[in-house]
């Protein structure tokens, strides 16, 4: 049996790639399977960027998680929206913070 048949891919970041109205994701196992192994290593690497940043500007729980969301809306983090919205997330349940619940598009921050 092979890796990839043994990651258990969450029904919330499954939910990703089922458009609405629908039942069937929009891409195979594989690439969703991918995508959440990117998305869930991403959030964990955040941990420590977010912690410091908690800590370190004296700011709230969410000022984090929108700031964060913000630079995952770029171009350059490799995820899409709806991904961008679930790594910020999963990074809170991984802190061990209040589900800051979905996020939608933020208009990138000026300066």
């Amino acid at each position: 049996m092979s890796d990839e048949n043994q990651i258990e891919i969450p029904p919330s970041f499954v939910a990703l790639y089922v458009p609405p109205g629908r039942i069937k994701p929009t891409e195979p196992r594989a690439v969703i399977a991918e995508r959440y192994e990117f998305c869930d290593d991403l959030a964990q690497l955040m941990m420590e960027t977010a912690s410091n940043m908690l800590h370190g500007l004296g700011i709230t729980e969410m000022d984090v998680i929108e700031r964060c969301h913000r630079g995952l809306l770029t171009p350059e983090s490799g995820v899409s929206e709806a991904e961008a919205g679930w790594v910020v997330r999963r990074l809170a349940e991984l802190q061990g913070w209040d589900d800051p619940g979905p996020m939608g598009a933020e208009p990138a921050a000026a300066g």
